[in-house]
């Protein structure tokens, strides 16, 4: 049985970086719903290449492509930002821009997790996630 961790966001987020700096493509890790969720704004802000459910016992498999064989990764530092010993929260107006617009949020609001520019187009706050750059 895979062991828990405290903070499966932040193990997912450590996932990546290490399989960037040991030059994987691609990254498997257990999946949960937030996780989920992650990786697919990920996908759709087109900083990985592809996101993939497997079905497994005892849990289901995600593998997440960073890049295609060949190419470089478009994540240059990807950060947790709301942690289990200190949450962070932020309005709709005081949710902020990563590299001044050029790298993304993902904010979990009550409408699910989407990326900053999303949350303030949809007037809607949250726990801060990570940002990705």
């Amino acid at each position: 049985m895979a062991l828990q961790s405290t903070d499966p966001i932040a193990d997912m987020l450590t996932r990546v970086r290490n399989a960037i700096l040991a030059g994987k493509t691609e990254v498997s890790m257990p999946n949960t719903k937030l996780r989920h969720a992650v990786a697919t704004q990920l996908k759709k802000s087109q900083y990985l290449a592809d996101v993939s459910v497997e079905k497994a016992t005892p849990c289901d498999t995600l593998t997440l492509v960073i890049n295609k064989e060949g190419t470089n990764p478009n994540i240059n530092e990807i950060e947790r930002v709301s942690k289990p010993g200190r949450r962070v929260y932020a309005g709709v107006n005081d949710i902020p821009r990563v590299k001044n617009g050029r790298g993304v949020l993902l904010v979990s609001t009550s409408k699910g997790v989407m990326t900053d520019q999303e949350a303030r187009k949809n007037r809607l706050g949250g726990e801060l996630i990570c940002k990705v750059y």
